[in-house]
């Protein structure tokens, strides 16, 4: 019996090549991974990594070149319409007709997912009014911002309670106040529900905060799956940061010298060296008689890491 929710075995996606002499593109290659039960996970890469064909594969739209996918211990090949009732999807990129309401269109999601129209009309108002839509819920989508149709994407996804939730940059188009409450909403379904999901994002510290586990894809391949802490405890680097005095009299020179990288831009210094090494900078800002007004240790973040797999 597997102990994962989703369970994805050497999953490839080809596509064959367009025009003669070109290669076939490798789009997935053999990627392999698992989500636990109530578990969160980041998938994470750069443009073309294999996101979204990815996904796109998770939720049947896509056919695998070869490889299995897996859901609830049952083969999703064999199973696909049963098991998709309850797994959902929102993305960012992807709209509902525009020409039905908003109302109209998650009482056809709700009754897909089997809802009863009790709880249908009592999740809708629960899920627009937490999202601050519910007084939009009988204009037609066109009539939205960008960030108002968001937020119904993700009130169709969570409206049937499901257990397996695919969200693709849920917070893209929403202002900052708004992507908080999106975050804190989704961590408070994971908590309630047990509810299992798979998340991307381009915004490191937003899956910093909502992720157990994050998996980077680079170029079709999974480069690194662990949690983003353990992740970034592989940066062993630190920068520090200081607003200088009289920056004209400093010798950047001698900052180069003991570190991995030093910049000086009008009045602030900073300076990139292994974290065991940080007091050889206040040594040589001592030694030189370097004044500063202000100071601070960076230590790396999850962007720190991310950009670090692009090199």
């Amino acid at each position: 019996m597997s102990t994962y929710v989703v369970e994805v075995d050497q999953l490839t996606k080809v596509y064959p090549r367009v025009k003669k002499g070109e290669k076939a593109f490798v789009a997935v290659d053999s990627v392999s991974f698992g989500i636990k039960p109530g578990e969160i996970l980041g998938l994470l890469g750069p443009n073309g990594a294999g996101k979204s064909t990815t996904i796109a594969m998770l939720l049947g739209v896509l056919t695998p070149t070869s490889g299995t996918i897996s859901y609830f211990g049952q083969d999703f090949a064999v199973n696909q319409s049963k098991l998709l009732q309850d797994v959902t999807f929102a993305s960012t990129y992807i709209r509902m007709p525009w020409r039905l309401s908003v109302m109209e269109n998650l009482r056809v999601y709700g009754y897909m997912y089997g809802l009863t129209r009790g709880q249908f009309e009592h999740r809708v108002e629960k899920f627009l009014t937490r999202f601050g839509v519910w007084e939009q819920r009988n204009k037609t989508m066109n009539n939205l911002s960008a960030g108002q149709v968001t937020r119904v994407m993700l009130a169709k996804a969570f409206i049937p309670h499901p257990k397996v939730v695919l969200l693709d940059e849920p917070t893209a188009s929403l202002d900052p106040e708004i992507a908080h409450q999106i975050r804190g909403f989704v961590k408070e379904q994971q908590k309630e529900f047990d509810t299992t999901i798979l998340y991307t994002s381009h915004n490191m510290d937003e899956v910093a905060d909502v992720c157990d586990r994050v998996m980077f894809l680079k170029a079709g391949k999974i480069v690194a799956v662990d949690s983003p802490e353990n992740l970034v405890k592989t940066l062993k680097d630190v920068t520090v940061v200081l607003l200088l005095t009289e920056p004209d009299k400093v010798n950047l020179g001698v900052f180069e010298k003991l570190s991995k990288s030093a910049t000086l831009e009008k009045r602030e210094l900073s300076v990139t060296l292994p974290e065991d090494k940080v007091s050889l900078v206040f040594e040589t800002l001592a030694k030189h008689k370097v004044r500063y007004s202000q100071l601070s240790v960076n230590k790396p973040t999850l962007e720190d890491y991310f950009l670090e797999q692009l090199k």
